[in-house]
């Protein structure tokens, strides 16, 4: 488990534990979002990761926008940076808008 995993299991115990002592629900609604958008953030990071080993153009399109080497760290701070980056829309539409957004492309761009 990294450490990306440990925040997003982290966080998702402490939901379940506001749920189940019916805490303030817009805490747990807050915590939910924030849930769903380091999912969203963490499944294309890893994505884009696995893919970039086997490119070398992504590889280097990281390199060249300043974020280093290629490793999950790197690769992860690059699709956060961008993730923060898109249009804010309603949360609906911001997930979307992480689990839709081509990062690869941005990379080669």
């Amino acid at each position: 488990m990294d450490d990306y995993q440990k925040e997003i299991a982290d966080l998702e115990a402490q939901v379940e534990q506001l749920v189940e002592e019916e805490g303030d629900a817009r805490t747990i609604a807050e915590l939910s979002m924030q849930l769903e958008v380091l999912k969203a953030i963490y499944a294309r990071a890893t994505d884009l990761f696995q893919r970039g080993l086997a490119d070398e153009g992504l590889r280097y399109g990281l390199r060249i926008q300043g974020y280093g080497d290629w490793t999950i760290d790197n690769v992860y701070a690059f699709v956060y940076e961008r993730s923060v980056e898109l249009e804010p829309k309603a949360h609906r539409a911001f997930v979307g808008g992480i689990k839709t957004t081509d990062f690869a492309l941005m990379l080669n761009s």
